[in-house]
């Protein structure tokens, strides 16, 4: 089992930043690729960043320039900095987990998440 839970949610304007974390406990071999979703209201949870064991990253194309996820494996901890927030960005923040090599992109292939953290981007 693994266990994620996520901080450093919060309100900011337009153009501000926000780093979330991510505390991984459990099983925490580097077997795992780990991924952030969001979730806003209505909507379906999307693939935003994920990294995986080689330090390799993918990220969905709206956030390509802004965000950048890393990890700290001496810490357990995955990290997703946001910069230049925008409106579009505001949403429920999960992390996730999954037994892979690769990275996954779609919510279905990921084992584990936490129990989300809200970011809120005010106009």
């Amino acid at each position: 089992q693994v266990q994620l839970v996520e901080s450093g949610g919060g309100s900011v304007q337009a153009g501000g930043s926000l780093r979330l974390s991510c505390a991984r406990s459990g099983r925490t071999s580097s077997a795992y690729a780990m991924g952030w979703f969001r979730q806003a209201p209505g909507n379906v949870r999307e693939f935003v960043a994920g990294i995986n064991w080689s330090d390799s990253t993918y990220y969905t194309d709206s956030v390509k320039g802004r965000f950048t996820i890393s990890q700290d494996n001496t810490k357990n901890t995955v990290y997703l900095q946001m910069n230049s927030l925008k409106p579009e960005d505001t949403a429920v923040y999960y992390c996730s987990a999954a037994r892979s090599h690769l990275i996954p992109i779609t919510a279905d292939e990921y084992d584990y998440w936490g129990q989300g953290t809200q970011v809120t981007v005010s106009s």
